[in-house]
């Protein structure tokens, strides 16, 4: 009977174990008590926002980037030479002066320092062709000038005379006055022009028989660039290929001044527009005072050497 009763026992457990629920009750939760239901829930922490504006609230928005970045102290900068808005004013202002005082300011040196310009290099005093030379020699004493052949000049930058003729008169009855100095073909053309048309024209112009005595001359050789400038071409003065005529003496003593006569309607206007037109069959270049303000007061023919005969009258 005692063998039994373990049995039993362990056969009861085993069924009463197959209809047990897979998990126990959960035990209830206890109700809060009243100071716990009375408390406020804590918020999370916030992060520090941007200060209101104009009166906003305080949003609780994290700041922009930019402000963010604001916040971060800012290491002051090492001394340089200069910030780049600084360095963008010096560099208009090296604009202003030129590429060279940029060029300098580059290299180091003070903006104000300008690069020497390169050494000028001038050609040579060209030498008359000998069979040309001795030809205008002939014809010019045919025509009965007086001269005296000069020693060469050679005054540098480009100045000079290969073989110059001393001008006393440019026919046996007209002279220059003062002297001039200027190559033989210059020399040439001024004498047929007196005499193929000056002289012509004083007959015609004033009392029948009045002729030109003396040509009055402001210039004729002279090493200096164009109009007396300080930058530019050289002049043609420099070479002895021009003349500058101010005034004429006639034979009666009356001089006339060479001036502005465009709009000058009496005989005198006439001779000076005249003889100034005709002077461009002589000579290659004829500025007169319509020209501009640098020839007012004389004529300024010359002989430079263009292509194909070219020639500049005004």
């Amino acid at each position: 009977m005692r063998c039994h009763i373990p049995l039993i026992f362990l056969s009861t457990l085993l069924l009463t174990g197959a209809s047990l629920p897979k998990s126990g009750p959960l035990p209830s939760e206890k109700p809060p008590t009243e100071a716990q239901a009375d408390a406020p829930i804590p918020a999370p922490e916030k992060k520090p926002g941007t200060p209101a504006k104009d009166g906003e609230a305080n949003k609780n928005q994290p700041p922009p980037e930019e402000e963010q970045d604001s916040q971060t102290p800012t290491p002051e900068p090492k001394p340089s030479e200069g910030t780049d808005t600084e360095k963008a004013d010096d560099k208009g202002a090296d604009d202003k002066k030129g590429d060279t005082a940029v060029g300098e300011k580059e290299k180091g040196k003070p903006a104000d320092d300008k690069v020497e310009a390169p050494p000028i290099t001038y050609p040579p005093v060209e030498k008359e062709n000998p069979a040309d030379y001795a030809k205008c020699l002939s014809e010019l004493k045919a025509l009965g000038a007086v001269f005296t052949e000069a020693k060469r000049i050679d005054d540098g930058k480009g100045c000079g005379i290969d073989k110059p003729l001393d001008v006393t008169s440019v026919l046996p009855d007209v002279t220059l006055a003062p002297k001039g100095l200027m190559r033989c073909e210059a020399a040439l053309a001024l004498a047929r022009w007196t005499k193929e048309a000056v002289q012509p024209a004083s007959d015609v112009a004033f009392a029948k028989g009045t002729t030109v005595k003396t040509l009055n001359q402001a210039s004729t050789y002279i090493c200096r660039l164009r109009n007396n400038a300080k930058t530019g071409k050289i002049s043609e003065h420099a070479h002895g290929n021009a003349v500058d005529i101010a005034s004429f003496t006639l034979s009666d003593g009356k001089i006339i001044e060479i001036q502005p006569r465009d709009e000058d309607g009496t005989m005198t206007g006439a001779f000076q527009r005249a003889i100034t037109a005709s002077a461009c069959l002589y000579f290659k270049t004829v500025l007169d005072p319509g020209s501009d303000a640098a020839h007012e007061t004389h004529l300024h023919l010359d002989v430079i050497d263009r292509r194909n005969e070219y020639r500049y009258c005004r």
